[in-house]
């Protein structure tokens, strides 16, 4: 701030013995240190007693103070103190009434008649009320990283802390003073505009008011402080006893989401630069996400998140939310936004802590090793399941988290290295979020015609939700849905939405990488019929389905997916919608294409 640089100059010849430079400092901080003192304890009175004890100690102590450039956070940490130690003193008291909290009627006549210009008297009241009904030490840490700007290593060593305790302490705040606010009758968003309207009704003068804002940055807090608020709080973890819809087990999550060296032979070397995936830390810790917004069989929100041990910080790897798809290459500082969702470059099945033991048994089966993943069974929405694996003290742990809001939460979102460079790699349709597609192709001597929508985000699938026309010779197949088809929007990699279709259905399935670096070949096996999947690993489609009875092949589909959607005239109109969600797996399942082709060898 520019007053810090003038009390550089006003400190150093106060020190020298100018009592005209003592009396400006004292002037010229006053109403600064009293909007400080007062916007934390909300009383006027206790607001003049404690300025007028910081000023004293201030005049006393002076002398003492070695760097000028300091000067406010000096006198700041003194008044903090004084503080504290009324609070302490009164601990037991009876909390004041919000009623009776006392106006502020420190500023001057131009500054309450400029801002009043700006809000009504019954909102100023509102939000005034509010922020005396948070705890004082909620007050403490909003007004120091909301109004003073200080850093949360600065706010740790004011209140004595660690840097970690005072994000969580300003995480619990903000969600202390977002509760308080929706019981009166606001939403989510007036959370900032709160602060920024106390901040200038408390502001000394009406220029300081004028200054008043409240940055983005200043409101978050990290992954890891979001992560402990929200576990530790009591409302927040959901017991067995009080939900009565989970039923957990011990977790042991081996099935990994990321890159590998140890690959098959077969996978040629470039796909390696498609997924964008990094090795796997070695001796780090990584936590691992699962958020389901609606329900354990509806879209699941991924996020990869590892501990840096040189830089002592987490920084996330993989985010997968309901808008885009991101990857984070630590070695280059890249932010990749990419086509496709996350999938393990070994083509291991991945699997979700919400799967059952069947599931994850006939999955062990068909890879030919053992997938050891927990079951989490859960009803509702807003569960988000946090696996953690790694660190010797702790072993692996997980947590599960019912909040109904997570992807609105700062501790989803990952707040990446401000210096990091983002490259969006998505090709138009992917930035749309949605498409249209063609299918072609033919079943025997029966030529296939198709059309459909797909939306490859979840943010996109009301407005443009899915389906699917097929038409085989003169047959309409009404039966036409995305089970066994890609389902990106879910949440998951198309090669792993089949393949998990399949599982469903207890179908056996094959997975091998083709030759040309970036499509993978899935076999899906039931009774005499062959389903052969070749799906485009980086737009994360698929591109055609070989049909096979008896390993001849008897048909394919090949799929055509459009950049462009403009002027495409009544060939997508949309047909009547079935359900509120648009084409799922219901009945049969993927099973569907082997009915079909079965239907049509009669």
């Amino acid at each position: 701030m520019d007053e810090d640089k003038d009390y550089i100059v006003l400190v150093r010849q106060a020190r020298l013995g100018s009592r005209e430079s003592l009396e400006t400092l004292a002037k010229s901080v006053r109403g600064r240190l009293y909007a400080y003192v007062y916007r934390i304890v909300l009383r006027e009175h206790l607001a003049q007693d404690i300025v007028q004890e910081s000023m004293l100690e201030m005049f006393k102590v002076l002398g003492k103070l070695q760097r000028g450039d300091r000067f406010w956070p000096w006198l700041r940490g003194i008044a903090f103190n004084k503080i504290r130690r009324h609070y302490m003193e009164e601990k037991h008291r009876r909390e004041v009434p919000v009623s009776k909290l006392e106006k502020p009627r420190h500023r001057s006549t131009e500054a309450q008649a400029g801002f009043a210009k700006l809000v009504s008297e019954e909102l100023k009241q509102i939000v005034i009320s509010t922020m005396g009904e948070l705890k004082p030490r909620y007050r403490k840490v909003l007004i120091m990283r909301c109004y003073e700007e200080m850093e949360y290593s600065e706010i740790a060593e004011l209140m004595g802390c660690s840097e970690l305790s005072s994000r969580v302490l300003f995480c619990r705040a903000k969600r202390s003073l977002q509760k308080h606010l929706s019981n009166k009758g606001f939403r989510k968003g007036f959370l900032v505009t709160a602060l920024v309207l106390f901040g200038k009704m408390t502001a000394p003068s009406e220029a300081a008011a004028a200054g008043v804002s409240i940055t983005t940055a200043a409101t978050k807090v990290g992954v890891a402080a979001g992560v402990v608020a929200a576990v530790s709080s009591k409302t927040a973890i959901v017991s067995l006893a009080t939900a009565g819809v989970l039923a957990v087990g011990t977790m042991v999550t081996t099935s990994a989401l990321d890159g590998t060296k140890n690959l098959p032979e077969n996978k040629p070397v470039k796909s390696l630069q498609i997924t964008g995936q990094v090795d796997t830390v070695q001796g780090g810790v990584e936590e691992r996400w699962y958020y389901y917004p609606q329900k354990v069989d509806g879209p699941v929100m991924l996020r990869l998140v590892n501990w840096d041990s040189q830089r002592k910080k987490t920084y996330g790897r993989w985010w997968q939310d309901d808008r885009a798809n991101y990857c984070f290459v630590k070695n280059s500082n890249t932010i990749y936004i990419n086509n496709f969702r996350m999938f393990n470059s070994r083509l291991d099945v991945q699997t979700l802590p919400t799967d059952g033991p069947g599931f994850i048994d006939f999955v062990s089966t068909v890879e030919g090793q053992n997938h050891e993943m927990k079951y989490v069974s859960g009803k509702g929405e807003g569960l988000l399941v946090i696996t953690r694996r790694g660190g010797e003290e702790n072993g692996d742990q997980f947590r599960i988290v019912q909040h109904n809001n997570v992807l609105d939460e700062e501790y989803f979102r990952y707040k990446w290295p401000p210096e990091a460079v983002e490259f969006d790699n998505r090709d138009m349709m992917h930035k749309r979020g949605w498409t249209y597609f063609k299918i072609t192709g033919r079943i025997d001597d029966k030529e296939v015609r198709g059309r459909g929508r797909i939306p490859f985000v979840n943010a996109a699938s009301d407005n443009h939700w899915p389906w699917i026309v097929l038409k085989v010779g003169e047959d309409i197949i009404n039966e036409a849905c995305f089970a066994g088809l890609g389902r990106p929007w879910m949440g998951m990699h198309t090669i792993d939405t089949v393949r998990r279709d399949a599982v469903r259905k207890w179908v056996w399935f094959e997975t091998r990488y083709t030759t040309d670096e970036v499509k993978v070949e899935v076999l899906v096996t039931y009774r005499q019929v062959k389903l052969l999947y070749t799906i485009n690993m980086e737009k994360d489609v698929i591109e055609k389905i070989t049909f096979l009875v008896e390993d001849e092949r008897r048909g394919e589909l090949s799929f055509i997916y459009l950049q462009e959607v403009d002027n495409i005239g009544s060939e997508f109109a949309e047909p009547g919608r079935q359900s509120d969600r648009g084409p799922q797996q219901e009945g049969t399942g993927m099973l569907w294409l082997v009915r079909l082709i079965e239907s049509q060898m009669s």
